[in-house]
């Protein structure tokens, strides 16, 4: 698989005139000796770095590992930051900037010298963006996920980051818990560095990267302050090396079959129900058609095999020990497409071999005895949703996978918050909890919020799900019976922003339905009267984004970044 291929990286190095010295002499200036730029590979290393993405705030110390590995492996490191996502911090939502953190990484990719490309990713839109960008420009490429946190502890108790943070604003409402026993709480919760370590979304990225065969087998679970998390550094530089040398660009990784396995990882690890909205944008960057319904299709009769939060008790640290992401790529060895090269060069069974034993079968079941029959994410449709939403069985009440109930209407999240604690609110625990205008366009920018926590009320008469539906989506760490995603999203018209207050619904999930008991006549009678919010912004990227993002059935990509332009730039700097 070897080729001669002239690298990229000597168009700016290997030249023998005026821009050539350019080039050479202002990086020389970082104390780069001569030989740095003798033809060996160039390799970029992406970091995602930065103290307000708490997740990834060690990134600093991997990127050293990786360039070890680089060096050693005959390559010429360099590192680039790029804007990085912190999901905790970033108001509105992180969500509205993956696409703007793509275009980053992707431009900084392609405009520089470089010959392959190491993604260093943690926090749940770093995985997704760096991907996407990457995509679009096409050469070899590796990731590296950042890891998460070691489990939480408080008073004899395993918590985990974000499910938790539900857990206790429920018991905080109910008066089961203090202020203060929920600050010393927090603390216990994220005592060291690494991303959330339920299932959420930055843990199901990390299985999304390695099931689609963007890592070296095993990267996905190792905590953060493990050190075999900075091995796993340090051989991926090695490895990124030698993937130049062969030529294996990302397309070649990044096949309709690789994503066809991913789904089913997917379904498998109980992911989190973003991973629908991120591997379709991938998708749509390398030139992979994607629909909706396949995630439905290829995904949701996959038994879950991994017993971690919110879909079970456990949590990543403890998915390491048992085996991690070998052993359930074993246990679906028979669904697997198995021509699928990695970055390895091997296919997953080539790459797993000898690491298939799994230590704890209470954390990882087996294929024939799995915690839940059925467990990936299933798409709904009907008049509610004409393209479709999506919801996560796995983190559910089975008792409400069928219900029909009363509308609760919230208008959008300001009148969310102003009522939902109201005891005048008429609402009932069969009633259906409808929340509108939070969709990409709508927000902007689709955050999570679909998971709206329950009346006080309702709380404490103990009960603990109800209904949801909305066009947003909701953490991967959080747990419920949320219909989401909801496509078209009512800022731009869809039959969602027709709901009214006492309206029935019915949910079928059997039947794949999500149905609005309002006629036809009725809606567009509704529709002459509706008007459509004012935009957010009318200046700056978040401007564009609102007059470009795509339906959440699409991906939420912007509409001018589907496709790649490749790594060809024609035209020199001076």
């Amino acid at each position: 698989m070897k080729t001669n291929k002239k690298l990229r990286s000597q168009d700016w190095f290997g030249r023998k005139d005026k821009d050539g010295i350019i080039y050479r002499s202002w990086m020389k200036n970082q104390g780069m000796p001569p030989d740095h730029f003798d033809g060996r590979p160039v390799i970029g290393i992406c970091n995602t770095f930065s103290e307000l993405t708490p997740c990834n705030a060690h990134f600093r110390e991997h990127a050293e590992s990786v360039k070890r590995g680089v060096l050693e492996a005959g390559g010429f490191p360099v590192e680039f930051p790029i804007m990085s996502l912190g999901e905790t911090l970033l108001k509105p939502t992180a969500m509205l900037f993956r696409n703007l953190a793509s275009m980053d990484a992707e431009e900084s990719i392609r405009g520089n010298p470089i010959d392959g490309v190491v993604l260093l990713t943690g926090c749940d839109k770093t995985t997704p963006s760096t991907v996407m960008g990457a995509a679009s420009v096409g050469l070899p490429t590796i990731v590296v996920p950042g890891g998460p946190m070691l489990n939480g502890r408080y008073r004899g108790e395993t918590i985990g980051s974000g499910t938790h943070v539900w857990k206790f604003d429920e018991d905080m409402k109910t008066g089961k818990m203090t202020q203060e026993d929920c600050e010393f709480a927090e603390s216990c919760m994220s005592r060291s560095i690494g991303h959330c370590m339920t299932m959420g979304t930055a843990s199901t990225m990390a299985c999304m990267v390695e099931s689609l065969g963007l890592t070296l087998s095993g990267a996905a679970a190792i905590p953060a302050a493990d050190s075999r998390k900075k091995v796993m550094a340090q051989l991926s530089g090695r490895r990124i090396v030698q993937m130049v040398k062969d030529d294996l660009t990302i397309d070649k990784v990044l096949t309709r079959e690789a994503f066809e396995n991913a789904i089913m990882v997917n379904a498998a690890v109980g992911g989190s129900s973003n991973f629908i909205i991120h591997l379709l944008a991938i998708a749509g960057r390398i030139g992979v058609k994607l629909e909706l319904e396949e995630f439905d299709k290829i995904g949701s009769y996959i038994p879950l095999l991994v017993n971690l939060m919110p879909s079970g008790k456990f949590l990543m640290e403890d998915f390491y020990y048992a085996g991690g992401l070998p052993v359930v790529l074993n246990e679906l060895k028979s669904h697997l497409h198995k021509n699928v090269i990695t970055v390895t060069g091997k296919n997953h069974h080539e790459n797993i071999q000898g690491s298939t034993e799994c230590y704890n079968e209470e954390v990882i079941a087996t294929y024939n005895k799995p915690l839940i029959a059925e467990a990936g994410c299933v798409v709904v449709k009907g008049n509610l949703a004409l393209n479709g939403a999506v919801m996560k069985p796995s983190a559910a009440t089975p008792a409400l996978m069928k219900h029909k109930g009363r509308a609760v209407v919230f208008e959008n999240i300001e009148d969310y918050h102003a009522r939902i604690d109201d005891p005048n609110l008429d609402i009932d625990e069969t009633c259906v909890m409808v929340l509108k205008y939070v969709g990409p366009v709508g927000y902007p920018g689709m955050p999570e919020v679909g998971n709206m926590a329950l009346p006080k009320k309702i709380l404490e008469k103990g009960i603990k799900d109800m209904v949801r539906i909305s066009d947003g989506r909701m953490s991967g760490t959080a747990y419920g019976t949320t219909i989401l995603h909801v496509s078209p999203e009512s800022a731009i018209g869809g039959n969602l922003a027709l709901v009214q207050n006492g309206d029935m619904i019915e949910l079928d999930v059997e039947k794949r339905k999500i149905h609005l008991a309002v006629s036809d006549a009725e809606l567009e009678k509704r529709r002459t009267k509706w008007t459509p919010p004012k935009p957010a912004a009318d200046r700056g990227y978040v401007s564009m984004y609102i007059k470009h993002v795509t339906g959440a059935d699409k991906g939420a990509d912007l509409d001018f970044l589907q496709g790649s332009s490749g790594s060809v730039v024609t035209r020199d700097s001076h």
